[in-house]
């Protein structure tokens, strides 16, 4: 459970039971004061800082992250966030009219949006793999995407965790099976850094996208894009800069290209490196012990809520790691206009109850889901304090 000593970590609101990690994470007090000093060196000298001594300064982050992701640096770049990553090599897909693209019915709107776009452009086709959910076995999800695979598919975009439903997915088995047919591999895992334990290069995918603000707690607008060696080549940043032309010693073109979009604030991307070691210090077994207290949580209050609700886990255990979602009730107040428009319940929830928690439209209205997250800040008396609002608004029946 957590404690107020681990609670006092983070500046959140104290008259709000936070259950929302997973949207955008949420940054310790500690993390916010080492971006304030990059912060504030930088304004000292800006020229000093952003021309001469920046890159040295992120070679020195990117190698920590890539440390801990179980990469080689060579391979990765910063990005503000995973969308970005996934733009960037969607747009740097050479398409003809026929190729195929893989997105799944639980994928990440905002990442299958750029899909269709590059589809459209290009007269690619989208196939959607629709994976099962409730689910029972990891394997529903593979034989899901492979049922959609063809001889034109040239990449899969397939999410890590994913973002409506919670769902750890099986990539190891789904990156054999896709390279077994020559297809591609781009893993949108926006929510598995700090989740899950990750290897990237033994994954062996062509590339891998994710987000260190929400699970490492970093500041908002630090990412990142690994690449594979054979693929760095080809893909090129969203916004063209000096990199194009401006080879470094010792780097390589995805980071040259990468690391300068133009002016902007790198003291996020800077604190990725403070983020993974403070984390580490706020429980004795360090991230092996983080990452299982938190799954711990997590577990613990959907098998709590599901009792509640009269409803079977709708995934396996070993589908879940720091999320969970389950199903409500259907809506009867008809559907949010946008996919920034929270259900009605949602805002009763935070409104009346202080309780921040997603209600989602899925996979369509009048369906919907509840997720909850579990962080260090949590404990059980936050889902006992949902169970009983969810109660008071009927929306357990």
């Amino acid at each position: 459970m957590a404690t107020p000593d681990l609670r006092a970590h983070w500046t959140l609101d104290p008259e709000v039971r936070f259950l929302n990690h997973g949207s955008f994470g949420a940054c310790p007090r500690a993390v916010l004061d080492h971006q304030q000093a990059w912060r504030d060196r930088m304004e000292r000298e800006p020229v000093a800082f952003l021309a001469r001594a920046l890159y040295a300064e992120l070679d020195a982050a990117r190698d920590a992250l890539a440390r801990f992701l179980g990469c080689a640096g060579a391979g990765l770049a910063f990005v503000t966030n995973a969308t970005t990553g996934v733009n960037a090599v969607l747009r740097s897909l050479k398409l003809d009219p026929g190729d195929e693209l893989v997105i799944t019915n639980h994928g990440y709107n905002a990442c299958n949006n750029a899909v269709r776009f590059v589809c459209e452009r290009s007269g690619a086709v989208v196939r959607e793999a629709r994976i099962p959910f409730p689910i029972h076995s990891p394997d529903q999800a593979v034989a899901a995407i492979e049922a959609v695979l063809g001889p034109r598919t040239k990449l899969a975009v397939i999410d890590h965790i994913t973002s409506p439903t919670g769902l750890v997915l099986p990539i190891p088995a789904i990156a054999e099976a896709l390279a077994a047919r020559g297809v591609d591999l781009l893993v949108d895992g926006a929510h598995a850094p700090g989740q899950l334990d990750l290897d990237l290069d033994a994954l062996g995918v062509a590339y891998y996208t994710g987000n260190c603000h929400k699970w490492l707690c970093t500041p908002k607008g630090a990412a990142f894009l690994y690449v594979r060696e054979d693929r760095r080549a080809q893909v090129r940043p969203l916004t063209i800069s000096h990199g194009a032309n401006m080879a470094r010693p010792g780097h390589t073109r995805l980071q040259d290209e990468f690391d300068w979009p133009g002016t902007h604030d790198p003291s996020a991307w800077l604190s990725v490196p403070f983020a993974i070691d403070y984390l580490a210090t706020l429980v004795p077994g360090g991230w092996p012990e983080l990452r299982a207290h938190n799954r711990g949580l997590a577990l613990a209050a959907r098998d709590r809520l599901c009792a509640t609700l009269g409803v079977a886990p709708p995934a396996p255990d070993e589908m879940i790691a720091n999320l969970a979602a389950l199903p409500l009730p259907p809506a009867t107040a008809g559907e949010p206009a946008s996919a920034f428009a929270p259900d009605p319940l949602q805002l009763r929830l935070f409104e009346v109850h202080r309780i921040e928690v997603p209600i989602v439209s899925w996979p369509r209205p009048p369906a919907r889901l509840l997720r909850i997250s579990a962080q260090l800040y949590n404990d059980l008396a936050d889902y006992e304090a949902l169970i009983s609002a969810l109660g008071r608004e009927g929306a357990l029946a």
